[in-house]
């Protein structure tokens, strides 16, 4: 018999549904599927990855997304979606758009992106940004390739590319994705653009120290679901931002690699010099 995927409790599925059809506070939801509000916040998040409330939010900017690429005015699309009023949308869907819905509703073309390349200690690296800050850097051997991966990863975007010795903006923010590269990491700011799901995994990456790795069982653990090791791995996967969003550091619980987006001699590369950095420091500190 199979125990490593238990099934779902009837009740939690019962409780996804309702929040597919509606939106319901915690306690009348748990009163509708027979739990307490303790119970199913904890049960919930171990099985599906969030609270019942990020779940509900998640379901509303889906289908905020699919009414403006179906073509509806942002008004409709709001309201159609569940957001109760257009400051609703605008102080929570549009944050996890990562652009404002009308710029959605054309395909992303009001996204700007300036990239650039740069030689780093782990080969050439693509670093792109946004006003807000980098939101992908691209690890390879192949410029085109590498530009080419950032088209398909923002296919209407406005994509410029620029030199990062001449772009106020884009330079110190490419020197410090390369001292990152050489370990010697300073503070970048990041935009995540994902879903809630992967950006609380990406969020928790950035938490696990240099030097420190963690299999993928205990990353999920450490979110509250401890069955959810394959879903918090697909979220390391979609993760675009090389290195300031450390995935290299997730390895398998029998101490492998594991997968690595850019290629797993990239990723020992990069825990071979954070741990001699970090050995280092624990001999300066003794």
């Amino acid at each position: 018999m199979d125990t490593a995927h238990p099934p779902i409790d009837p009740r939690l599925e019962q409780a996804r549904r309702l929040l597919d059809k509606e939106d319901l506070g915690l306690a009348e939801l748990a009163e509708a599927v027979g739990l307490s509000a303790t119970h199913l916040q904890r049960r919930f998040r171990q099985q599906f990855g969030l609270s019942p409330a990020e779940y509900r939010a998640q379901r509303r900017l889906s289908g905020l997304k699919a009414g403006l690429r179906a073509g509806h005015d942002v008004t409709r699309a709001l309201y159609d979606a569940g957001y109760g009023s257009p400051s609703r949308v605008y102080e929570h869907g549009a944050a996890r758009l990562g652009m404002a819905p009308q710029a959605y509703r054309r395909g992303g073309e009001g996204l700007e992106l300036r990239w650039s390349l740069v030689p780093t200690a782990l080969g050439q690296a693509l670093v792109a940004v946004t006003e807000r800050g980098v939101c992908a850097v691209l690890l390879g051997e192949d410029a085109g390739a590498l530009e080419a991966d950032l088209r398909a990863e923002f296919p209407r975007a406005t994509l410029q590319r620029v030199d990062a010795g001449r772009d106020e903006f884009l330079a110190p923010r490419v020197r410090a994705v390369a001292e990152a590269l050489s370990d010697r990491a300073g503070a970048v700011p990041v935009e995540l653009i994902g879903t809630a799901f992967q950006q609380r995994v990406w969020e928790a990456l950035m938490r696990i120290p240099a030097g420190e790795t963690r299999s993928y069982a205990e990353l999920a653990d450490s979110l509250g679901m401890p069955r959810g090791a394959r879903a918090v791995a697909r979220a390391c996967a979609g993760n675009r931002v090389a290195v300031l969003v450390p995935c290299h550091r997730v390895i398998r619980g029998d101490g492998s690699l594991g997968g690595y987006r850019w290629g797993l001699p990239r990723k020992q590369a990069l825990l071979d010099s954070e741990r001699r950095g970090h050995d280092a420091a624990g001999k300066r500190s003794a």
